[in-house]
Order: structure tokens, then sequence, then C-alpha cells
């Protein structure tokens, strides 16, 4: 009974940790479909309503074909590079000999550790430079795959501000009859407003559009600064900057030499200067003091 109660749970357990990426790539599908639909269906029939037509929409539609299947090849093959590129210690050869201040050993690695490298419970291994873990992919985001993690996430805020803009029309829609309480029920809960299967869709892609551009805004310019700043998450909350190398130095340790170029398309090549286990010092490692 024991045994199959553990093997029960063992099954759930996986299945929720893949649940997050498995919705990501619905929502990520599900809203590039909405837009393409808006832009092959609902614009000829602007054009059909036009009583001159000017020859503008194969034009217009190539545009924003290209564009937001551009933003979501990048998603794509920026997510998938993150999932499968490991930050882990799994490997590398950490060498024992010369190891400086900043060195701990891992009781559950067995093994000591570089600095800002830390033990994932979720990954069950320590991670190079362990930035956090991402739940949304169920990966840790280390220093070998920093820089997809941080494209995924540009992409990902582009592509939801641009569905953003091109469903405008549906918020115009909804809000000609003013600031009503069904108009806002219609755009805040489309789900429990009796609505017509269409109406419900385009209504809940908008709403899920705009909820998702504020996470993921908050959760880029967070990132940006941190890249900035040289540090890591663990970093930020012991109010440390210990590893700081300069604003281009700082992007060229998280990014790559052509930090300027990687982030136009993952096929880009950008070295990291580092290994991952040694970094020159410019700070205090000890946390700040609080109130500081």
């Amino acid at each position: 009974m024991a045994s199959y109660t553990s093997k029960a749970f063992s099954r759930v357990e996986r299945v929720c940790r893949h649940l997050p990426v498995v919705l990501n790539t619905v929502l990520v599908f599900s809203i590039t479909g909405e837009v393409s639909y808006l832009v092959l269906v609902e614009a000829p029939r602007l054009e059909e309503a036009d009583l001159e037509p000017t020859g503008w929409l194969s034009w217009w539609k190539a545009f924003h074909l290209l564009a937001q299947y551009f933003m979501l090849g990048n998603i794509c093959w920026n997510a998938s590079l993150f999932v499968n590129t490991s930050p882990t210690i799994k490997g590398v050869f950490l060498g024992g000999e010369g190891m400086i201040e900043g060195w701990r050993y891992c009781y559950t690695c067995e093994s000591h550790t570089p600095p800002r490298c830390s033990h994932c419970y979720d990954c069950k291994v320590c991670v190079l430079r362990r930035d956090h873990h991402c739940v949304f992919f169920s990966r840790c985001v280390g220093f070998r795959n920093y820089r997809y993690f941080l494209c995924c996430l540009l992409f990902m805020w582009a592509g939801l501000l641009y569905a953003v803009v091109m469903n405008a029309e549906v918020f115009l829609v909804i809000l000609k009859e003013g600031l009503t309480p069904h108009s806002l029920l219609l755009l805040l809960v489309p789900w429990i407003m009796l609505v017509s299967p269409r109406a419900f869709a385009f209504a809940f892609i908008a709403d899920t559009c705009v909820v998702g551009l504020l996470l993921v805004s908050a959760f880029l310019f967070f990132h940006v600064l941190l890249l900035l700043r040289g540090q890591t998450t663990r970093e930020w909350y012991s109010a440390r900057r210990p590893y700081s190398q300069g604003l281009l130095g700082n992007l060229r340790h998280g990014l790559g030499s052509r930090w300027f170029l990687c982030w136009l398309s993952p096929l880009v090549p950008s070295p990291l200067p580092g290994d991952g286990i040694h970094f020159q010092v410019t700070g205090s490692l000890e946390p700040a003091v609080a109130g500081r």
C-alpha cells in the first residue's frame, strides 16, 4: 500500500512539475492563433467594407505575420535552448586546489561548490551561478542558460505587447457602452458572462494578454536590472554586489561577447567570457546590514 501511494504521489508530482510548461505552450500558441485570425480574417473584412481599396492589405498582412512568427520562433527556440542547456555542475570539473573565499561544501551533492553556486531542491543538484528556479519552465536559471532565459522573456514581452495592441479593438467594442457593470465583468471575468463562444474567446485572450504583459514586464525589467548590476536574485536579496564588472562587463558576463547581437536570435554565437566557477571579486562578500 505504501509503495502504491508513493508511486501515485510521484506521478502527481511529475505532472504538476510539467503543468506550467504545458499551460505556457497552450497560451503562447493560442494568442498567436488569435492574432493571426485578426490579421487574416478580420482585416480583409475591413478592406471589403472600404469603397476604394488601396491595396495596402497584402503588405500589412505580410508585415504582421512576419513580425508575429519571428517573435514566436524566438520564444520557442530560446525556451527550448533554455530547457535543454544544463546549468548544473554535472559533467563539470570543479577542481579542489586553489579554493578561495566563497567556496562551500554541499552535503547533498557531496561536493565542494564554487562561488555563486547553490543547491536547487527542485532540480536536486547544484547550479553554477544560480539565479532562481523557474517554475514556468521547470528549470533552474544559471550560468550557461541565462542568456536564453532573458531573451525568451524579452520576446514574450514584445509578443504580449504586440498582442495587446492588436486586441485594442476588442476592448473598444466592449467599452462602447461605457464603464457599466456588464462591460467591466465582460473585461475582467468573461467566463461567467453569457456570451457567444467567439466573444468569450476574444475577451478571454485579450484579458490574458493584458495580465501576461503586466507579469512578464515585471519579470523582464527586474532581470534586466539584475543583469546591469551584475547580480543574481540571491545576491539581490542579500544586498550584495561582489562580482559587478561595470555596465559593459556585466553585459558581457551575462549575455556573452556579442551581447549587442545575441538578443536578435539564439543562432547568434555569443561565447561567455568565464567558466561559471571563477569570478573576479570587486566588492564585499558579506551581506549588507539591515536598513541600508
